[in-house]
């Protein structure tokens, strides 16, 4: 994990899609950065054959820690995720006015050995370093293993004699050998620092020492890689390689270009040679980075000319952000899974106050407590925001709704702002609420006369845009939209440490019991309003 760059580092374009609509790339197009223009940070990479696998951060939410697939590094599909929740505790479940926020599980490391996926994380809310292993990363399932202490930032590694490490920490990088079976520290194994204040190789002023490793073996030698930041510089990724895995290592600066950095590299079937990073890309998240690399002297050397290139001699995505983010009409088959895998659920859900059963093509959210606030609300309903632009809307049924209740769709980080119908005792209204200071502020309220109602949240991340959110609402599906309320700044922030994301959520201040009926979830990769 690692601290954010204070403004968005503007970046080529990416076309995007969804399960609604599409966008495919004209013969011969070629791929451009971010690969992925969301929020999909902390990446971690192998191949398995001709097979990419990607691991990446959602921390608080819930399933956690995603993997995707791809076949040419620049086509990715979210294809599962290494758990459904990654512990039981107040933190995580949003109860007795405690939070996960920005904490969660943290960046993962991704290995394929002995024919099983491992994939292993930490977390300071837990105390834990966690391991997830399966055969089929598709279909699982996957088994769940943890063991103390957190190990900051950890990468897994398998040495060709057998014996297994995690590399961690940030400024001094230890290296902890573990047991075969990875279920622990291995008693009376390696343990020490192998590199010493390694943010040295990139300047004396540091802002952020070492951290983010990633350890791979190439030709006979050891190639640990991090991120750290200079004062006054820009995230940087760095290099140490050593002839033993205990040292001594030698480093260099490999990429100080654009922010973009942390990360991993990998080789193609063909012998070619890519770093898979990231970089902060304002509210919408942090987002990843294809770099070519290749090597001069034993060294890996990242970029064209030592700059992250916005083109990439790739063919481009043919269907973008399809599977990361997806519209949903809530009809269900036999056999489909009950969310697709683009939802998440902010901290961990209670089953049994969500349904699709209850009135089919109907999500219903039904309140189990009372709450004071959005952000400590159970059973918030979730997908990714995307750039350029994006937008989500609804059709909301307030009917089951309680006096007290509060229902809607909402863009969720600290800085929140939230459409919907609250119910009091003068009636329904429709409200925009939004949080731009420490507390929420009702920004506008108008009287409803109707159970039901359509909302829509748009998100401008582009250069134009500069990170606005604009809520709206409709009283007949045939009418035009009308804006509710001031746009909201939308902010990326540290104590929650993940770009913005849609949200459904139903909040009760009176009474538990009320059910919000929603209808559909669609996106587009086009807004109205702001232009």
């Amino acid at each position: 994990m690692n601290t954010r760059t204070p403004a968005a580092l503007l970046v080529g374009l990416l076309t995007l899609a969804s399960s609604s609509w599409s966008a495919s790339a004209a013969p011969g197009q070629q791929a451009t950065n971010p690969i992925l223009f969301a929020d999909v940070p902390d990446v971690a990479v192998i191949r398995v054959g001709d097979t990419y696998y990607m691991s990446s951060t959602t921390m608080h939410m819930a399933p956690g820690v995603p993997i995707m697939k791809s076949h040419d590094l620049v086509d990715w599909d979210l294809i599962a995720y290494a758990y459904d929740t990654l512990d039981d505790n107040d933190a995580l479940n949003l109860a007795n006015g405690a939070n996960a926020y920005g904490r969660g599980s943290w960046a993962s490391s991704l290995r394929h050995h002995g024919g099983q996926f491992y994939v292993t994380t930490f977390s300071s809310t837990t105390g834990k370093t966690h391991v997830y292993t399966t055969r089929d990363p598709e279909k699982g399932p996957w088994r769940a293993n943890a063991f103390k202490p957190s190990l900051h930032d950890s990468s897994l590694f398998f040495d060709d004699d057998g014996r297994v490490y995690m590399v961690y920490g940030g400024g001094d990088l230890r290296l902890v050998e573990l047991t075969a079976d990875v279920s622990g520290v291995k008693p009376g194994g390696v343990d020490q620092v192998i590199v010493t204040d390694a943010s040295r190789v990139a300047g004396d002023r540091i802002m952020l020492r070492a951290e983010g490793s990633q350890l791979i073996k190439h030709d006979g030698k050891y190639y640990l890689f991090n991120i750290t930041w200079p004062r006054g510089g820009v995230r940087t990724q760095i290099v140490h390689r050593a002839e033993k895995i205990t040292g001594p290592y030698e480093g260099r600066v490999v990429l100080s270009d654009q922010g973009v950095a942390q990360g991993t590299i990998v080789d193609t079937p063909e012998g070619d040679w890519y770093a898979l990073l990231f970089q902060d890309y304002s509210a919408v998240g942090r987002t990843p980075f294809l770099v070519p690399v290749h090597w001069e002297a034993g060294w890996p050397v990242f970029g064209v000319d030592g700059k992250a290139p916005t083109t990439l001699d790739l063919p481009a995505d043919p269907d973008g952000l399809e599977t990361l983010v997806g519209s949903d009409e809530f009809d269900r088959a036999p056999g489909d899974r009950p969310l697709p895998l683009a939802w998440q659920w902010n901290h961990n859900p209670v089953a049994a106050l969500w349904s699709l059963n209850a009135r089919p093509g109907w999500l219903r959210l039904t309140t189990g407590r009372t709450d004071d606030d959005f952000l400590q609300t159970r059973n918030t309903l979730t997908q990714r925001t995307f750039g350029p632009e994006s937008a989500a809307t609804t059709r909301l049924d307030t009917s089951g709704m309680k006096p007290g209740d509060y229902a809607g769709l909402g863009v969720l980080q600290r800085h929140y702002g939230v459409v919907g119908v609250r119910i009091d005792a003068h009636g329904k209204s429709l409200v925009l609420t939004t949080a731009n200071g420490d507390e929420p502020v009702e920004e506008a309220r108008l009287p409803l006369s109707q159970d039901v109602v359509e909302l829509r949240v748009e998100c401008d991340f582009s250069p134009r845009g500069e990170d606005q959110a604009y809520f709206a609402y409709r009283l007949d599906e045939q009418a035009d939209w009308i804006p509710l309320g001031a746009p909201l700044k939308m902010r990326y922030t540290l104590p929650h440490f993940m770009g913005y994301r849609f949200a459904f959520f139903n909040l009760a201040s009176e009474q538990a019991g009320g059910a919000a009926d929603f209808n559909y979830f669609r996106i587009s990769d086009t807004i109205e309003s702001g232009k």
